[in-house]
Protein backbone atom coordinates (compact mmCIF):
# COMPACT_ATOMS: atom_id res chain seq x y z
CA UNK A 1 0.00 0.00 0.00
CA UNK A 2 1.29 3.45 -0.92
CA UNK A 3 2.08 5.50 2.17
CA UNK A 4 1.75 9.26 2.60
CA UNK A 5 5.20 10.87 2.74
CA UNK A 6 4.04 14.21 4.14
CA UNK A 7 6.97 16.12 5.61
CA UNK A 8 6.78 19.12 7.92
CA UNK A 9 9.22 21.93 8.65
CA UNK A 10 9.36 23.55 12.08
CA UNK A 11 8.60 27.18 11.24
CA UNK A 12 9.10 29.09 14.49
CA UNK A 13 12.48 30.66 13.69
CA UNK A 14 15.43 30.12 11.36
CA UNK A 15 15.78 29.30 7.68
CA UNK A 16 12.69 27.14 7.23
CA UNK A 17 11.88 28.88 3.93
CA UNK A 18 15.15 27.58 2.47
CA UNK A 19 14.20 24.02 3.45
CA UNK A 20 10.83 24.60 1.79
CA UNK A 21 12.62 25.66 -1.39
CA UNK A 22 14.89 22.59 -1.25
CA UNK A 23 11.88 20.26 -0.91
CA UNK A 24 10.07 22.05 -3.72
CA UNK A 25 13.01 21.07 -5.93
CA UNK A 26 12.07 17.45 -5.16
CA UNK A 27 8.40 18.14 -6.04
CA UNK A 28 7.45 17.96 -2.38
CA UNK A 29 5.05 20.46 -0.81
CA UNK A 30 5.85 20.46 2.92
CA UNK A 31 3.66 21.59 5.80
CA UNK A 32 4.91 24.42 8.00
CA UNK A 33 4.68 23.40 11.65
CA UNK A 34 4.04 26.03 14.32
CA UNK A 35 1.78 24.20 16.77
CA UNK A 36 1.50 20.66 18.13
CA UNK A 37 -1.64 19.99 16.08
CA UNK A 38 0.40 20.59 12.91
CA UNK A 39 2.30 17.34 13.55
CA UNK A 40 -0.81 15.25 12.93
CA UNK A 41 -0.45 12.97 9.90
CA UNK A 42 3.20 13.81 9.19
CA UNK A 43 5.78 11.11 8.46
CA UNK A 44 8.79 13.39 8.99
CA UNK A 45 9.75 16.74 10.49
CA UNK A 46 12.72 19.01 9.68
CA UNK A 47 14.21 21.17 12.44
CA UNK A 48 15.96 23.98 10.53
CA UNK A 49 19.09 25.99 11.16
CA UNK A 50 18.82 29.26 13.02
CA UNK A 51 19.58 30.30 16.59
CA UNK A 52 19.07 27.29 18.84
CA UNK A 53 18.41 29.28 22.03
CA UNK A 54 15.72 31.37 20.33
CA UNK A 55 14.22 28.34 18.64
CA UNK A 56 14.12 26.48 21.96
CA UNK A 57 12.37 29.45 23.59
CA UNK A 58 9.64 29.37 20.94
CA UNK A 59 9.33 25.58 21.18
CA UNK A 60 8.84 25.84 24.94
CA UNK A 61 6.39 28.70 24.46
CA UNK A 62 4.31 26.61 22.06
CA UNK A 63 4.62 23.51 24.29
CA UNK A 64 6.17 21.57 21.39
CA UNK A 65 8.93 19.63 23.12
CA UNK A 66 6.87 16.68 24.35
CA UNK A 67 4.69 16.51 21.21
CA UNK A 68 7.82 16.26 19.06
CA UNK A 69 9.24 13.53 21.31
CA UNK A 70 5.95 11.63 21.07
CA UNK A 71 5.90 12.17 17.32
CA UNK A 72 9.24 10.37 17.10
CA UNK A 73 8.25 7.65 19.56
CA UNK A 74 5.17 6.94 17.43
CA UNK A 75 7.22 6.45 14.24
CA UNK A 76 7.94 9.95 12.95
CA UNK A 77 11.33 10.72 11.40
CA UNK A 78 13.30 13.83 12.44
CA UNK A 79 16.00 15.74 10.54
CA UNK A 80 17.93 18.55 12.25
CA UNK A 81 20.33 20.93 10.51
CA UNK A 82 22.83 23.04 12.48
CA UNK A 83 20.64 24.50 15.27
CA UNK A 84 18.22 21.66 14.62
CA UNK A 85 21.04 19.18 15.27
CA UNK A 86 21.73 20.90 18.59
CA UNK A 87 18.06 20.57 19.55
CA UNK A 88 18.07 16.85 18.72
CA UNK A 89 21.27 16.03 20.63
CA UNK A 90 21.33 14.35 24.04
CA UNK A 91 24.11 16.63 25.32
CA UNK A 92 25.01 20.23 24.45
CA UNK A 93 27.81 22.50 25.65
CA UNK A 94 29.23 26.04 25.27
CA UNK A 95 26.86 26.64 26.97
CA UNK A 96 24.71 23.69 27.97
CA UNK A 97 21.03 24.06 27.13
CA UNK A 98 17.84 22.02 27.14
CA UNK A 99 17.20 19.83 24.10
CA UNK A 100 14.91 17.09 22.84
CA UNK A 101 17.57 14.59 23.95
CA UNK A 102 16.80 12.04 21.23
CA UNK A 103 20.00 11.70 19.20
CA UNK A 104 22.95 10.12 21.04
CA UNK A 105 25.46 12.93 20.40
CA UNK A 106 27.41 15.47 22.41
CA UNK A 107 27.44 18.76 20.51
CA UNK A 108 29.49 21.90 21.16
CA UNK A 109 27.63 25.00 20.01
CA UNK A 110 29.54 27.35 17.66
CA UNK A 111 32.39 24.83 17.75
CA UNK A 112 33.95 26.14 14.53
CA UNK A 113 34.01 29.69 15.85
CA UNK A 114 32.09 32.86 15.10
CA UNK A 115 30.61 34.18 11.85
CA UNK A 116 34.04 34.91 10.35
CA UNK A 117 34.88 31.20 10.50
CA UNK A 118 31.85 30.28 8.39
CA UNK A 119 32.89 28.45 5.23
CA UNK A 120 31.94 26.06 2.44
CA UNK A 121 33.51 22.61 2.08
CA UNK A 122 33.10 19.65 -0.26
CA UNK A 123 33.34 16.26 1.41
CA UNK A 124 32.85 12.62 0.50
CA UNK A 125 29.59 10.95 1.50
CA UNK A 126 29.31 7.39 0.13
CA UNK A 127 25.66 7.13 1.20
CA UNK A 128 24.84 9.86 -1.33
CA UNK A 129 27.01 8.66 -4.21
CA UNK A 130 30.45 9.39 -5.61
CA UNK A 131 30.12 13.16 -6.05
CA UNK A 132 31.28 15.13 -2.96
CA UNK A 133 28.61 16.99 -1.01
CA UNK A 134 28.71 20.78 -0.77
CA UNK A 135 28.58 21.71 2.92
CA UNK A 136 27.79 25.25 4.08
CA UNK A 137 28.98 25.84 7.66
CA UNK A 138 27.65 28.96 9.44
CA UNK A 139 28.60 29.28 13.12
CA UNK A 140 28.37 25.52 13.04
CA UNK A 141 28.31 23.20 16.03
CA UNK A 142 30.91 20.45 16.38
CA UNK A 143 30.02 16.87 17.32
CA UNK A 144 32.33 15.87 20.19
CA UNK A 145 30.87 12.43 20.96
CA UNK A 146 28.95 9.90 18.91
CA UNK A 147 26.94 7.13 20.57
CA UNK A 148 27.37 3.47 19.61
CA UNK A 149 24.10 3.35 17.63
CA UNK A 150 24.89 6.47 15.58
CA UNK A 151 26.14 5.99 12.02
CA UNK A 152 28.49 8.69 10.73
CA UNK A 153 27.74 9.34 7.05
CA UNK A 154 30.25 12.17 6.43
CA UNK A 155 33.16 13.95 8.11
CA UNK A 156 34.78 17.39 7.88
CA UNK A 157 38.19 17.98 9.52
CA UNK A 158 37.72 14.49 11.05
CA UNK A 159 34.55 15.71 12.81
CA UNK A 160 31.23 13.96 12.16
CA UNK A 161 28.98 16.36 10.23
CA UNK A 162 26.23 14.07 8.88
CA UNK A 163 24.86 11.34 11.14
CA UNK A 164 21.96 8.94 11.38
CA UNK A 165 20.43 6.99 14.24
CA UNK A 166 17.42 5.07 12.96
CA UNK A 167 14.73 7.63 12.13
CA UNK A 168 16.92 10.52 13.34
CA UNK A 169 19.22 12.42 10.97
CA UNK A 170 21.36 15.47 11.65
CA UNK A 171 23.85 17.66 9.81
CA UNK A 172 26.02 20.37 11.35
CA UNK A 173 26.03 22.09 7.95
CA UNK A 174 23.18 23.66 5.94
CA UNK A 175 22.16 21.45 2.98
CA UNK A 176 19.23 23.79 2.37
CA UNK A 177 21.67 26.54 1.34
CA UNK A 178 23.17 24.36 -1.41
CA UNK A 179 21.77 23.45 -4.80
CA UNK A 180 22.52 19.81 -3.96
CA UNK A 181 19.24 18.18 -2.90
CA UNK A 182 20.65 14.75 -2.05
CA UNK A 183 20.57 15.16 1.74
CA UNK A 184 16.87 16.10 1.68
CA UNK A 185 16.17 13.28 -0.77
CA UNK A 186 17.96 10.84 1.56
CA UNK A 187 15.77 11.91 4.47
CA UNK A 188 12.49 11.73 2.54
CA UNK A 189 13.09 8.61 0.47
CA UNK A 190 15.23 6.52 2.84
CA UNK A 191 14.81 7.62 6.46
CA UNK A 192 11.09 8.41 6.28
CA UNK A 193 10.52 5.08 4.50
CA UNK A 194 12.47 3.12 7.11
CA UNK A 195 10.92 0.52 9.38
CA UNK A 196 8.25 1.89 11.73
CA UNK A 197 8.36 5.31 10.10
CA UNK A 198 4.63 5.13 9.45
CA UNK A 199 3.30 3.47 12.57
CA UNK A 200 1.53 6.71 13.50
CA UNK A 201 -0.27 7.16 10.16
Amino acid sequence: MKRDLTVGILALQGDYSEHRRALAGLDIDPRLVKHADDLEGLAGLILPGGESTTMLKFMLGESLMEPIRRFHENGGALFGTCAGAILLAKETSSPKQESLGLLDLSVERNGYGRQLESHIAHESCPALGETPVEMVFIRAPVVRRVGPDVEVLAYHHQDPVFVRQGRLVATTFHPELSNDSRVHSFFVHHVMRSENAFSRL
